[in-house]
């Protein structure tokens, strides 16, 4: 059983003894704790939380229990139900609710769940604010409500107010869609999102829509994270089915993954350069990733005549570099869009919609609109350390090696070379360095790893 407490939430296995997996004892003490400093943020006893959930197996349980919990600590919660983590998000605004708790451990497997949680903004939490969460959980620093003084519950469905609020977009070409006459497929992996995008297609007057995996019963038909290793049965699916384009998304709905018309990749990283490219050419502005994405966002930005910006990994990071630089479109590479003219979120329903925007306007098959764009490929490796090794010191000794290469150094190390970049960045929870290298070929990627990995092994 694995049970992990961030800054960020607490996520964990379903079951076992407190503290070890994620068990309802657990979910009580870390809801309670939320809930006292809900009530501190708002400088209020009365607060509204939102709740919603993905479609996981235990969903409904851990639901019952955090909502039970709201209540006992004199909260009102507005319970959505089966709702995307965007939807969420935006209920929290359209409420005026005081924060929320997203039920869903993302692109984890069945076994996994978490409590996400939000602020009165409908975003995320920053790091101080996880961490004073921590502490009230651990200590046990919370009073449950007396009777009078108990909260109440409102059952909500937001699916349709977040699919019209999608529809609103002044970006979202509604008719170029419909004249489009697109053939879409959709792989919502059994969660949530079975539901919520093929509604999504339904009101873009998308006539023919192939579901796959759209039964939101929380039985994952494949490994849930949209890479290419998990999506072959999909791609084949797609390559047989005389379709426009694929749309793969996780559990939870906040990662979009692209499949061209004839089943291969568009490649996750690029699903933000797309949706970039087509804001771009209508709303000049600045955009944001994070340090481990693709460079293709910059190229694209600076095709434009627009700045980029990095930001630390992390969407609470990148969001707060968005509102910093003002950017009119960010997100991360692995399939997260986040556009500031409907919220602050990653969010898969933006990016469907404003990508077929934009496949609409190109006259370009899927597959087309790919090669339009820079080729960029990245590598993902990792190198394990003994324990008493010091992984700043050592992050630290190569930022000293490369000083002479742009170098950015607020989330471990990235090293900027003419036409590639390596970023190093040290586990939260294991004595290891992740790093992620990107070239302009898959060969030149990896071996610009294996010199890095090389150059620490020597420093250690």
């Amino acid at each position: 059983m694995t049970l992990i407490k961030s800054i960020s939430g607490i996520r964990g296995t379903i079951g076992g003894k407190p503290g070890n997996g994620l068990s309802p004892l657990d979910v009580v003490k870390f809801t309670a704790a939320y809930a006292v400093w809900a009530k501190f943020a708002a400088s209020k006893q009365k607060v509204k939380i939102v709740v919603g959930r993905d479609a996981r197996i235990s969903g409904q349980m851990v639901s019952s229990l955090v909502i039970a919990t709201l209540n006992g600590m004199g909260c009102d919660v507005v319970n959505i139900g089966l709702a995307t983590t965007p939807a969420t998000e935006i209920a929290v605004t359209e409420e005026k609710a005081d924060g929320g708790i997203i039920l869903t451990a993302s692109h984890n497997p069945k076994q996994w769940n978490a409590l996400k949680l939000l602020n009165s903004k409908g975003e995320f939490l920053n790091a101080e604010e996880g961490a004073t969460i921590l502490e009230i959980a651990d200590s046990e620093d919370f009073v449950f409500s007396e009777v009078d003084d108990l909260g109440v519950t409102l059952e909500r469905d937001y699916t349709a107010i977040h699919v019209q609020k999608v529809l609103d977009l002044e970006l979202v070409d509604v008719k170029a869609i419909q004249e489009a006459g697109f053939s879409v497929a959709v792989d919502a992996v059994n969660s949530v999102g079975g539901v919520a995008i093929p509604a999504l297609l339904k009101a873009l007057d998308v006539k023919n829509i192939v579901e796959i995996n759209c039964e939101p019963s929380g039985h994952f038909a494949h490994t849930p994270e949209p890479l290419p290793e998990n999506l072959v049965e999909t791609s084949e699916i797609i390559k047989n089915s005389s379709v426009d384009v694929g749309f793969v998304v996780d559990p939870d709905v906040d990662r979009l993954s692209v499949i061209n018309e004839d089943g291969t990749m568009f490649n996750e990283e690029y699903t933000l350069v797309a949706v970039a490219d087509y804001i771009l050419s209508k709303t000049p502005g600045n955009t944001v990733s994070n340090l481990s994405s693709s460079r293709a966002l910059r190229d694209v930005t600076e095709k434009y005549g627009q700045k980029y910006a990095a930001a630390a990994v992390g969407e609470v990071n990148v969001v707060a570099k968005i509102k910093e630089t003002n950017a009119v479109i960010g997100g991360e590479g692995n399939g997260g869009v986040i556009y500031p003219a409907s919220h602050c979120g990653r969010d898969a329903l933006v990016g469907v919609a404003l990508f077929l925007s934009h496949l609409a306007k190109s006259g370009l098959k899927c597959s087309e609109l790919r090669k339009t764009y820079p080729d960029y490929f990245i590598s993902k490796n990792k190198i394990e350390l003994t324990p008493e090794i010091d992984v700043d010191e050592v992050l630290a000794k190569m930022k000293v090696k490369y000083a002479h290469e742009n170098v950015n150094d607020i989330d471990g190390v990235k090293i900027d070379f003419a036409d590639s970049w390596v970023h190093l960045r040290k586990s939260n929870t294991e004595p290891i360095i992740r790093i992620y290298s990107e070239a302009k070929t898959k060969e030149a990627a990896n071996d610009l790893a294996l010199s890095i990995i090389g150059d620490i092994k020597a420093i250690i």
